[in-house]
């Protein structure tokens, strides 16, 4: 969609980074960017929420994420590629209508309910009790200290609040929209 030239994408090294090596804080797209940068592969549905953390809560332009997926992937395709990433970015042929934004925490509770795709990719969080796997910085200190856990040490804190990322990024596109 033409309209989206005009989006307001930010260009952060060191959120992209983080998003690259899995070190966002937020274990579900942790684990899919680690097993991507372990494998070549993650799964469409981990490859989706990677997407739409990149896009959405960080704001950072989607052909980044473009470009890092067909230099990783083992099975990358262009076509695929650019077009799905342009279906999480809402500027595609086929975007939703409406803009849409995953959480990845109610995306890990559905998709890894007992957090074992988690703990194979992000192994720091191992011994984390499975109600608080996808989100740690809402776990008692107490239990992260016993699972061997000190966020911003040996896992990191969350580098966005997604709550907060999820209204800028809805401001951003009404604004995109406005001026369109």
């Amino acid at each position: 969609h033409e309209e989206f030239s005009g989006f307001s994408w930010k260009k952060d090294a060191r959120l992209l980074r983080a998003w690259q090596k899995g070190r966002t804080g937020y274990p579900v797209v942790d684990a899919g960017m680690r097993q991507l940068w372990a494998t070549g592969w993650m799964h469409n549905r981990a490859r989706m929420i990677a997407a739409s953390f990149l896009v959405k809560d960080l704001l950072i332009d989607w052909r980044e994420g473009a470009a890092w997926f067909m230099d990783t992937l083992v099975d990358a395709d262009l076509a695929n590629n650019t077009f799905g990433w342009q279906w999480v970015a809402g500027c595609g042929a086929d975007a939703a209508p409406y803009f849409r934004i995953f959480n990845p925490v109610l995306q890990g509770d559905k998709f890894d309910p007992q957090g074992d795709y988690v703990r194979h990719w992000v192994p720091e969080l191992a011994k984390v009790p499975r109600q608080f796997i996808h989100a740690p910085w809402q776990t008692p200190k107490e239990i992260l200290e016993k699972a061997g856990v000190e966020l911003g040490e040996n896992y990191p804190e969350p580098v966005v609040d997604h709550d907060d990322a999820r209204k800028r990024a809805l401001f951003v596109y009404a604004r995109m929209r406005k001026k369109g």
